[in-house]
């Protein structure tokens, strides 16, 4: 069972990677932060189309991942 988990963690780790590099980047780096990051930040602007597919499956791989790592270390006691 042990070996189970850990091998589903292997899969939601290697799938977050994946699709975190899917998406593109949000802001213009540390100028970005500086001078507009905030305005991004809080703006009406939301994601469509592939962008929503991308967010909404990262969030579920993290919530996935972060899950997965409680249960094998639990297990693995």
């Amino acid at each position: 069972m042990n070996v189970f988990l850990e091998v589903l963690l292997v899969i939601f780790s290697v799938g977050l990677i994946v699709i975190v590099l899917l998406q593109e980047g949000k802001s213009a780096g540390l100028a970005g932060a500086i001078s507009g990051g905030a305005e991004h930040l809080f703006g009406k602007k939301k994601a469509r189309g592939m962008e929503l597919v991308l967010e909404r499956t990262t969030v579920v791989l993290a919530a996935g991942f972060f899950i997965m790592a409680i249960v094998v270390a639990i297990f693995a006691k």
